[in-house]
């Protein structure tokens, strides 16, 4: 059986008392598509902001390739050569333009010569529809635009794994499809993600697998037609009904 290119294993987080997270365990395979799915507040964006090493698990393990990377000697940094992570606020550097903010992590972070750091980042640029863009300032692109931006500056550093957590959400609904286009296609190309969304139909059209989580206990897991079809958990199926009352499936 291969080994999964990304292990949590009863991974705890607390909060001033409050177990935000509760034990979950969470296999990724390598080109495997994961949604994670539930409430606000329900743990979707700190079990990625701890798979990816900015919040620290107070109990249990993250296994990145076979190696631990929860390991107090782990460098973080490392880490992150090999996790992308994009948010749902852009994070973009206003004072830079497109090009320089793809290339900041790259050069200054990763040291890699700035002419190919460039020419890897045009190429990007290109695949994703925004080679004329290269040269703007952020404030010159619209939301749908600077998202855009921001999954290309972390696919420049050649990740193993992208983290998105809730890149839709700040958008204008007419926005989000041009976001969610960027997503298939790094689907097509084999990317493995892990994705915490509130969009539930593209959440059926793109996920492998789905999770659900609630109150920070990774409830239920499974293909992504049979958790939006027939769930197993009561609480999944009245999240579901929830969701699909107010028109967002």
């Amino acid at each position: 059986m291969t080994e999964p290119l990304l292990r949590a294993e009863g991974v705890w987080k607390n909060y001033h008392g409050h177990h935000v997270l509760r034990g979950v365990d969470l296999d990724v395979a390598a080109h495997e598509v994961v949604c994670l799915i539930g409430a606000s507040g329900s743990g979707k964006s700190t079990l990625l902001r701890c798979v990816n090493l900015l919040e620290t698990v107070d109990d249990g393990a993250i296994w990145l390739d076979g190696a631990e990377i929860t390991d107090p000697g782990a460098d973080p940094d490392r880490v992150r050569r090999d996790i992308g992570m994009v948010f749902q606020s852009y994070n973009l550097f206003p004072h830079m333009t497109v090009l320089e903010n793809i290339t900041l992590a790259p050069v200054q972070v990763y040291r890699r010569k700035r002419d190919e750091a460039e020419q890897r980042a045009m190429e990007l640029l290109k695949r994703f529809g925004l080679a004329d863009k290269a040269r703007e300032y952020p404030d010159r692109l619209s939301g749908g635009q600077q998202q855009r931006v921001a999954v290309v500056r972390a696919m420049a550093c050649d990740p193993r794994l992208l983290l998105l957590d809730e890149v839709t959400s700040a958008l204008d609904p007419e926005l989000v499809t041009e976001v969610m286009g960027i997503i298939r296609e790094l689907k097509e190309g084999g990317m493995t993600m892990i994705l915490a969304t509130h969009e539930m139909g593209f959440a059926r059209d793109i996920a492998d697998t789905v999770c659900f989580l609630d109150q920070g206990v990774l409830l239920e897991r499974g293909p992504a037609e049979q958790i939006f079809t027939e769930p197993a958990e009561p609480r999944t199926r009245e999240f579901l009904q929830r969701v699909l009352a107010s028109r967002r499936l």
